[in-house]
């Protein structure tokens, strides 16, 4: 599978500035603006998800033609999400770009644009896959809060995100099973080689088991926390 020259990040705005995860301020849901920051967070991980989807469509060539077709649909329902929570982050009275965000997502993408293999280890089956556990509480904080729109934005994410994550296990599968690879030994190597952050629960079984994961990977999940 041919690999494609390095080039920029397409579409990456000057703002909003990035800094490291701990310098991100707290967000309160007691407050208009704390509720205003969590929304923002949000959007900029679905920003970075459109990049993401396009990078592995024009990255690797020579894998079938409808893993371009399943990263094309991503990058479109990404660009979805983003534009509902940009739009109801104007509601609250700010716009992208208004508070910090980092660039953890970007950070696995830009790590993994050797292999094909690894960037469907690590980025839709472990650095998206997080989204899949961490979407309810987070749902939960906004709807407690009165933030009911909010709360039906995430509900659509969940949806979609399944799917994605669906997405990455299945060429994962496909890519392991072309090389002659075990599933769980391989993405158990690939996590250390490539220093992937270690998963911590709850864990949202029910979505990563209708995202494509096995039930043998959730045990090992789970027994590893």
């Amino acid at each position: 599978m041919t690999l494609v020259a390095s080039m920029q990040i397409p579409g990456r705005p000057a703002r909003p500035q990035l800094v490291s995860p701990r310098l991100l301020g707290r967000r309160s849901m007691n407050t208009p603006e704390g509720r205003a920051m969590l929304v923002h967070a949000l959007a900029h991980i679905e920003f970075n998800a459109i990049n993401l989807a396009l990078d592995a469509v024009w990255r690797f060539g020579g894998m079938p033609a409808a893993y371009y077709t399943d990263w094309l649909q991503v990058a479109r329902e990404e660009a979805y999400h983003f534009s509902l929570l940009d739009a109801h982050l104007g509601t609250l009275g700010y716009r992208y770009g208004d508070f910090s965000g980092h660039d953890s997502l970007w950070e696995m993408v830009e790590k993994t644009t050797g292999d094909v293999l690894a960037r469907m280890a690590l980025v839709p089956r472990t650095m998206e896959a997080r989204g899949l556990d961490a979407n309810p509480p987070l749902r939960a904080k906004l709807a407690q809060a009165g933030d009911m729109e909010a709360a039906a934005i995430l509900d659509i994410i969940l949806r979609d995100e399944i799917g994605h994550v669906e997405i990455g296990n299945r060429w994962y599968g496909y890519l392991c099973r072309l090389r002659g690879l075990e599933l769980m030994p391989t993405y158990a190597a690939l996590a250390r080689q490539y220093e992937a952050p270690t998963l911590r629960g709850p864990f949202n079984l029910e979505a990563r088991r209708q995202a494509g994961f096995t039930e043998a990977e959730l045990r090992a999940l789970t027994q590893a926390t």
